[in-house]
């Protein structure tokens, strides 16, 4: 650049360029003084410059105290906006209310929802029969598509014996509350005995069974919404209905379901050896009879035992325990489910009795 300043006033600035091989634009350019960058934003900001169309401050608190007021507090700005309109009234566009409410950081949802209650987890405990029943109704398919009947079954958790059960061509309030009043009536239940326990379905809701709960002085418990696990021993029992060999995937009739279910519900109540029962069938235990078959059963172990003690390297064998008590959702820093231990001796059903 020095050697061209010099020789240009000699032999002219094209000459002196085209001499050095250097451009003339380029000689111009560097010429001219630069320009001061412009003042450096903090990282991470925006340098927003308003428009001159732009509301003012004073015409942003306004629009921002009609957002705030009571009549538009929990409404949308395109409710405030068609709003105000129809009152006569231009403040600004949806788009704008939208900005104003983002510089205060209220884009949220403003409209007052239904808040759902908080429902509590049911927790019951059961040391006998019939102090918990829990229900429910399942869908079995029809002959033809869309068409099912429907069974409606009580289980008594303590024992799993099917107390009642019903299959009808309808889902109905009244059929349930028949089915309730039929079974505690062939149970022998009293006032303040039992507590039945269900899922939400509109039946199990229903004001009609609820009333017929209150006159028979019955507690009734609900699972809480959508929580399958809240009612576990009806949602395994239908498992074990519909997952047995036999099971069809259809039903013909309204008769052939109601002598499948017969068959089903007698070798479930009489014949099921279950294993949360000590491998007990629901009948032994719901009528009484656990202490009979386990001495029974402790008299064939102990033979063994005196024939062959080699056999049993670590004790003598002794029949699978009986639950003293069973839980739907139990306590999670409770104690472990108590179990019915088998005395060592063969006074088995003495000692049974007076630890009961």
């Amino acid at each position: 650049m020095k050697a061209i300043e010099e020789l240009s006033p000699v032999v002219g600035t094209a000459a002196a360029c085209r001499s050095l091989g250097l451009p003339r634009a380029t000689l111009y350019r560097r010429r001219q003084p630069k320009p001061s960058a412009p003042p450096a934003t903090p990282p991470g900001t925006r340098l927003r410059v308003r428009p001159p169309r732009a509301l003012d401050d004073q015409e942003r608190q306004k629009v921002l105290g009609v957002l705030h007021s009571e009549p538009f507090a929990d409404k949308a700005p395109a409710e405030v906006y068609a709003a105000l309109l129809d009152q006569g009234q231009y403040l600004c566009s949806i788009r704008t209310m939208y900005r104003i409410l983002d510089d205060q950081q209220e884009v949220r949802e403003r409209r007052d929802q239904l808040r759902h209650p908080t429902y509590r987890k049911p927790q019951l405990v059961a040391t006998a029969p019939n102090q918990v029943w829990s229900w429910d109704i399942t869908k079995l398919l029809g002959p033809a598509k869309w068409t099912y009947f429907h069974l409606y079954v009580i289980l008594d958790i303590f024992s799993r014996y099917v107390v009642g059960w019903m299959l009808a061509s309808r889902e109905s309030e009244h059929l349930a509350e028949r089915l309730i009043r039929e079974t505690v009536v062939k149970q022998g239940v009293v006032r303040d005995q039992l507590t039945i326990h269900s899922d939400r379905g509109p039946s199990m809701r229903s004001q009609t069974v609820a009333q017929l709960l209150a006159t028979l002085g019955i507690t009734k418990s609900h699972s809480r919404p959508h929580v399958s696990d809240d009612n576990p021993f009806s949602e395994s029992q239908f498992k074990t209905l519909k997952y047995r060999p036999e099971f069809p995937d259809r039903f013909d009739s309204i008769e052939h379901g109601l002598n499948f279910c017969g068959k089903f519900f007698h070798w479930q109540n009489h014949e099921h050896h279950h294993w949360g029962l000590g491998l007990l069938t629901p009948a032994t235990v719901h009528y009484g009879q656990a202490d009979t078959v386990l001495a029974a059963r402790q008299t064939v172990l102990t033979a063994a035992y005196a024939a062959h003690p080699e056999r049993f390297v670590r004790q003598p064998p002794r029949p699978l325990a009986l639950p003293r008590e069973v839980w739907i959702n139990p306590p999670a820093d409770g104690p472990e489910p108590r179990m019915l231990q088998l005395p060592r001796d063969t006074n088995f059903v003495t000692q049974l009795s007076q630890t009961g």
